[in-house]
């Protein structure tokens, strides 16, 4: 397995997350509150199991110690190694926590990039605590969310001497902004989505600057102030820091890069004002503000502030564009000698495309679906129009604002299909249509335009019918909805368009859910999970495909619910295009569930590799893939 971990840059907000944990002590202190996000740069490693030892080879090498680091999976042993200190002890001290919380065997971890630069304010130890947590939690299958991994490398780095602070491991949730807020020993995680493309430039320094001095000093201001510099301090961290950091949160999401580059001006200003005379002799940071100011630069850039626990050590601009950002990085190599990393925050990508699977023969309606598709079933919609299936289905896709519409079909049943949707009825018939079933038929066409046909002779499962459309997937998102499945949703939102809102809010896959009797669970897919907000998200934890009861009840439990109530699939999923990746793994590999090539698995080796929200949709599902359940869609849908 594969693991990649970026580092982490604090955009807004340094310091504030060890000053928000004072509260715990002086509770009239406001909140601490950071906007972080990983770098493009950061550690890669392969991983296997081991049965009884802790291996980490690595060529990078930092602090000169051996590249290679093994020790055996013993409590005490890890936690030994974890004391003493050093790169490795941060290895060490996740695997005791992991170990101590878990029964798991052993890893071997294999470092083989590493461009991330060291001790530079880009969390450097965090991202290898994180690597460890995600390899034990994807190697043993733990089911902890990002949240989770993200606990367990805080709890493994203060294991070790070092003395992180809390924002250090949201590197964990990778190249996308965060906004953390620290009450005390509470932290909470907001995920911030941008709207459009940004773009920073990161530049070391190449100066002096005492950290632990920086710490001290500004430590001496809390938990109480005694003179007008702590006051100072605990102001510019507290109620300023408050105010300029919810305002960067409120410019992310409306991707306004100027009023970004005004608050980090903004920002620092304050911290010079307020917290050099805390410790003048590390950051009156002339270096730091020399490049700040450098005239060449100004053109390029909306703004710029210091990093990490400021002083001479790392600078970030954000640039005007793309282009900009090479510009600003050649000038400062040019006049500075100053080497840079480059940070993009990408907007997430919008769905534009959705996929129907109707390539399967219908067994369980046999005979009906011999003499028509199942997806040709009519059924009658709330205005009390008589349509076939498929044409609800794609208007559930095209009314959530779905650009085109691929239906998976055989080769032998697309003329059926493409007559449907791009042949008006002959004259002599649609001159007996009403007025209004005729402008229906041009409505009918106008969708017709969207909807695209996709081959699939060989049915060799649901996951073989996905596998077939990535070509024209591409490398895009897309909605997925089963061909033998209605939906109506509770609200003015389509139930479709619900979870495309949550896809963009969040950038991560997710499926819609629907609570089930546990009578019934052997009919679906169903999952379990963590809830993120509201009982209406759910990081989950685990797909299982059509279970029985009794492990439905020992395993698929969701907080929340009476006994024997659980969360099935809904009909609808948004996935990122990496599912191809997996399922042509399974596919080349021959490996098959039940003699088919499913979902599932791939479902749930997403979920490992990249996270996965479950969304409870507001609405209803029909089926109509039974007999009993058409015969009650019939009348069900109508209405609904």
């Amino acid at each position: 397995m594969k693991i990649f971990v970026p580092g982490r840059i604090c955009l807004f907000g340094e310091h504030s997350d060890w000053a928000g944990s004072y509260r715990r002590i002086n509770g009239e202190l406001e909140c601490g509150y950071t906007i972080i996000t990983g770098t493009n740069q950061g550690l890669y490693a392969e991983v296997n199991p081991h049965p009884s030892r802790l291996i980490f080879r690595t060529s990078v090498n930092p602090g000169g110690s051996s590249s290679t680091f093994d020790v055996p999976m013993d409590r005490e042993a890890l936690l030994a190694e974890a004391q003493k200190g050093g790169f490795f002890s941060y290895i060490a001290g996740v695997a005791y926590q992991v170990l101590t919380h878990y029964r798991v065997r052993g890893l071997e971890i294999v470092n083989t990039l590493t461009d991330l630069p060291i001790r530079k304010g880009l969390s450097s130890s965090a991202a290898t605590c994180v690597l460890v947590a995600r390899a034990f939690n994807r190697i043993y299958d733990l089911k902890m969310t990002v949240r989770g991994e993200m606990e367990f490398a805080y709890l493994g780095e203060i294991t070790t001497p070092s003395r992180c602070g809390r924002m250090d491991q949201g590197c964990a949730y990778g190249n996308r902004p965060i906004l953390m807020t620290y009450d005390g020993d509470r932290l909470d995680v907001d995920e911030v989505a941008v709207p459009t493309d940004l773009y920073w430039v990161i530049v070391d320094l190449n100066a002096g600057k005492d950290t632990r001095e920086i710490l001290n000093r500004l430590n001496h201001c809390y938990p109480f102030a005694d003179d007008e510099i702590q006051q100072g301090v605990q102001k510019v961290l507290g109620p300023i820091n408050k105010r300029i950091v919810l305002k960067a949160a409120d410019a992310l999401r409306r991707g306004d890069a100027p009023a970004i580059g005004q608050l980090m001006i903004e920002a620092q200003a304050e911290f010079d004002q307020y917290c050099i005379p805390a410790c003048p002799t590390q950051l009156a940071s002339p270096v730091l503000h020399k490049v700040l100011a450098h005239p060449p630069i100004q053109p390029y850039i909306w703004g710029g502030k210091g990093v990490g626990s400021q002083g001479d050590g790392t600078a970030q601009f954000i640039v005007r564009d793309e282009a900009a950002q090479q510009k600003v990085i050649d000038i400062l190599a040019r006049d500075f000698k100053l080497a840079s990393l480059k940070l993009a925050l990408r907007s997430g990508r919008r769905v534009r495309k959705a996929l129907i699977p109707a390539a399967g023969f219908g067994t369980r309606l046999f005979p009906a679906t011999k003499a028509m598709k199942k997806e040709m079933f009519p059924v009658i919609d709330r205005d009390g129009r008589a349509k076939p299936v498929i044409l609800a289905i794609v208007e559930e896709a095209v009314n959530a604002g779905i650009e085109e519409v691929g239906i998976i079909v055989q080769s032998r049943d697309r003329a059926l299909f493409e007559e449907f949707f791009a042949s008006p009825p002959p004259y002599e018939n649609f001159n007996k249509l009403s007025k209004e079933s005729r402008e229906y038929n041009e409505y009918l066409m106008e969708v017709g335009r969207r909807v695209k046909f996709i081959h699939q002779d060989l049915q060799e499962g649901f996951g073989h019918a996905v596998f077939a459309a990535r070509e024209w997937i591409g490398n895009e998102p897309f909605l997925l909805l089963l061909g033998d499945h209605l939906y109506a949703s509770n609200t003015e939102r389509s139930c479709a368009r619900q979870l495309l809102d949550v896809y963009e809010k969040a950038g991560k896959s997710v499926v819609g859910l629907k609570l089930t009797p546990g009578t019934e669970v052997r009919h679906f897919g169903c999952v379990t999970g963590v809830w993120q907000t509201d009982r209406t998200e759910l990081a989950i934890t685990e797909f299982s495909e059509k279970p029985d009861l009794e492990y439905a009840r020992k395993h698929l439990r969701v907080e929340g619910f009476d006994e024997d109530q659980y969360l099935t699939v809904f009909g609808q999923y948004v996935l990122s295009p990496e599912i191809f990746n997996y399922l042509e793994e399974n596919i080349r590999n021959n490996v098959r569930e039940r003699g088919e090539f499913q979902l599932t698995s791939c479902l749930d080796r997403l979920r490992r590799e990249s996270g996965f929200l479950g969304y409870v949709v507001q609405g209803r599902r029909f089926d109509v893939g039974l007999p009993d359940a058409y015969r009650q869609t019939l009348i069900d849908f109508r209405n609904a």
